[in-house]
Order: C-alpha cells, then structure tokens, then sequence
C-alpha cells in the first residue's frame, strides 16, 4: 500500500483532532434530539392546559391571552432578545453572517433557552405558533456553541455545524428525517456542497435515532391509506395547488410585510408601545378563537389530525381563522414558528375542497390541501411533499402531492415572488449593517 494511503488512513481514524470533531458532532447531535423531544412534550403539556382553561370557560382567554402576549413579549425582549419570530431566518442569515459577535446575537445557549421557554408560555397563553421553526434555532444554537470547543475551520462551521444542527433539529421535531436532509438543501443552504453533506448526514442520523428511541416511529398527524385514482379525482391537484399557492402567497406576503412595517402607522405603535400592541394581539386572538370554537388556538397538531382522519368536526372557517390567527401572533413577535399552523391551515383548506369534490377521498384531499398551502408559504416543494409523507406515512399518495407541491410553489411566486424565510433573512441581514457588534439586531418579528 503506498505510503500516502497509509498517510491518510492513519490520519483518518488515528487523529486526536478528528475524533474531538466527531464527538462533538454525535454529541451535539445527540443533545439537538434530547432536547426536541423534551419541547415537544412541553408543547403537549402547554396545550392540555390551555384546553383545561378553555374548558372551564372559553371567555377566560380575553384576558389571558393578551396579558399572556404582553408578558411574553417584554421577558423576550429584556431577557432574550434574538429569540423573537420563527428562528429559521436567523440561521439562515447566521450562514452568511461573519462576524462572530453578530452570529452570536442569534446562535447561542442563552437563545436556545429563552426560545424554548418563551415558545412554551406563548403556546400555553393560546398564541398560535409552532415549535419546529424554533428547534431549527435551537439546533443550531447547540450546534453552533459545541463547535467554539474545538478548531472547525469558517466553512465547516458555517456549512458543517450550522446546517446540521437545524437539520436534525426538523428531523427530530416532526420525527421525519429524511425532511430534515431536504430542509437543509432546499431551504437553508439553497445548495448543497460536498464538505457538508456527510456532517448534515451523520447529525440527522443520530438525531433521528434518538427522537426514534424515546417516542417511536409514529406519523404526528396519524395514518390515512387514502389514495387518488387516475381520473378526475386529480382535478383535487389543480385545485388544491392553484388555491393552496394563492392563499400561501398571500400569507407570506401579509408576514414579509409585518416584519417590514405595518400600515396606518400600526409601525411606529408596535415599536414604540410593543408590549401593548402584543396585548391588543392577544385580544384579536383571543376573539378569533371564540368565532372557531376554541380550536385556533396552539399548534394546530390535534385539530389537522382530527380532519385527517375524520374524528371531529371543525367550523367551515376554520382555515381563514386559523391563517389571521397565525398572522396575528407573528405580528407580535413572540418566539414561535409557522410550519404545523401552516399545516393545520392546509387541512381546514383541504376540508373544505373535499366537500365540493365528493367524487375524491376526503383523506387523500386534506393531505393535498395540506402540502398545497404549506408548500405556498415556504416555496420549497421538495421540503414539504417529504414533510407531508413522512407526518401521514402515506407513500400511496408521492406523486400527487408532488405535482401539487411544484403547482403551489408556482402559483405563490405569482403572489409573492420572494420565498418568506429568504425574504425575513434578508431584512435581519440589512439591520444588522446598522448594528454595532455589542447590539443585538434582532429587534423585530422578521428576525
């Protein structure tokens, strides 16, 4: 064997420096898993005891939930700022972030907590936002902090350790690692380079087996064995893509253009009173979910599951209430994210086609409603047709839902010609031109 073979096989397996790497990765790997399996059991306990409170007397959230909004964001604020709005901008943006003080602002163990417990409190006050924006923060933020332990080089920290912590953070929060490879692709690198694959890989793999071994593998929105013929039970694709790009669009243009100012001078009273305007937030939630029958409140998981599989009965307006109550509670600037809102939305959207469409299974309709919608706000169709099929476990439905996928990714660019994570990443790029090392930049709900 040439001596430079044998160079490199000892360099390979016999490094101190290597091994250092590798365990950091497992371990932050290991730790990204543990603590999204430990949010996500918080986010079932803050929604069982806010339906406790709901069912004691649903008027009690008039006041709970806007004094709830108003606490949470003023603790944000003071105590953890940076943790403010979904997360994935953030590391998105940390990506291209070169000062290590500024990346800092976003990614950092004092981050990652704030964003779990102020996630928790905004979900238990009846805010309706999701948790897997932020574990991509919080993955992230693990990641990011075990790698100052050790020499990583700025592009195995920017592509290495980055990406792969919000990569497992996705696979372990929706149980789907295979979305969390494609996340990382798709949407927060928008490419994919050879140096960085294997360590996205290796964090998603352990990631995933460790979400695998506490909770087991279980889709979170149940199982549904309902497929769509070849005949007119398609038209559903055309219509559940051309209608869940056009409302996804719309959403996403109603959040880009909260983060970068609200009309009739709605603006300057959330920068200047923003603990009050959280306040007259949570009241409008607060209404909205008095409209729906308490159901717009929270993640959204219980209410797409009861619809997937048909075990209850949501109100016709459920996916308009859900989508202004989701638009609502991003406005204020609490921690929390958008993707299962987005799915809930997509499922009361999906509801109400499959009722104009009886010639089409009602299940295989919601699921296309579904990643339509989802697919039309975050305008990365491979990420969410793998989302929807690894949540359903439906594999029956692939090239539907492919098809609807790339339909409403089209149509939303119509609407709104900027992906929404790019576009929030951008204008935390653009404050933080403005921002000195020692400021934290991220002030608002785009960040």
């Amino acid at each position: 064997m040439p001596f430079a073979a044998l160079k490199r096989i000892r360099h390979h397996w016999f490094s101190p420096q290597l091994w250092l790497r590798r365990l950091v990765l497992w371990g932050g790997a290991v730790c990204v898993g543990s603590i999204a399996i430990l949010f996500a059991m918080g986010a079932e306990q803050a929604n069982i005891y806010l339906h406790r409170m709901i069912a004691y007397s649903p008027y009690l959230p008039l006041v709970v939930t806007p004094a709830g909004l108003a606490l949470a964001v003023w603790v944000t604020q003071k105590a953890f700022p940076g943790a403010e709005g979904s997360g994935i901008p953030q590391v998105i943006a940390a990506l291209q972030i070169h000062d290590e003080k500024l990346r800092g602002a976003v990614l950092s163990l004092k981050i990652a907590a704030g964003k779990i417990f102020m996630t928790l409190f905004a979900l238990l006050v009846g805010a309706s936002i999701g948790r897997e924006g932020p574990t991509v923060q919080i993955g992230a933020s693990i990641m990011h902090s075990l790698g100052k332990f050790v020499r990583f080089s700025r592009q195995e920290t920017e592509r290495g350790l980055i990406l792969a912590g919000g990569a497992a953070g996705v696979a372990a929060a929706f149980n789907t690692p295979l979305a969390g490879i494609v996340f990382a692709i798709e949407e927060m690198s928008r490419s994919f380079e050879e140096r960085t694959s294997g360590t996205i890989l290796t964090a998603v793999i352990i990631a995933g087996i460790a979400s695998l071994a506490v909770l087991g593998d279980y889709p979170y929105f149940g199982y549904t064995s309902a497929v769509l013929p070849l005949n007119t039970a398609w038209i559903a694709v055309l219509v559940c893509g051309a209608g869940g790009g056009l409302a996804g669009g719309i959403f996403s243009r109603m959040i880009i253009a909260s983060a970068r100012g609200l009309p009739w001078n709605l603006s300057i009273f959330r920068r200047n009173r923003p603990v009050v305007f959280a306040a007259a937030c949570g009241l409008i939630l607060a209404v909205l979910g008095l409209l729906s029958g308490s159901t717009t409140y929270g993640t959204g998981y219980h209410e797409a599951r009861r619809v997937l599989e048909g075990s209850g009965d949501l109100p016709a307006l459920y996916g308009v209430l859900k989508l202004l109550a989701t638009a609502v509670s991003y406005a204020t600037g609490i921690p929390g994210g958008l993707f299962s809102p987005s799915l809930a939305v997509g499922a009361g959207f999906g509801a109400n086609i499959a009722q104009i469409m009886p010639y089409a299974p009602v299940g295989a309709v919601v699921l296309l409603g579904m990643v339509g919608y989802f697919a039309g706000v975050v305008q990365a169709p491979i990420t969410s047709f793998v989302i929807v099929i690894e949540m359903t476990d439906n594999h029956g439905l692939a090239l539907p839902l492919m098809a609807t996928a790339l339909l409403a990714a089209g149509t939303s660019r119509l609407i709104c010609p900027w992906p929404i994570y790019k576009a929030l990443s951008e204008g935390f790029l653009q404050r933080t031109r403005h921002t000195k090392p020692s400021e934290s930049p991220a002030k608002t709900p785009g960040s």
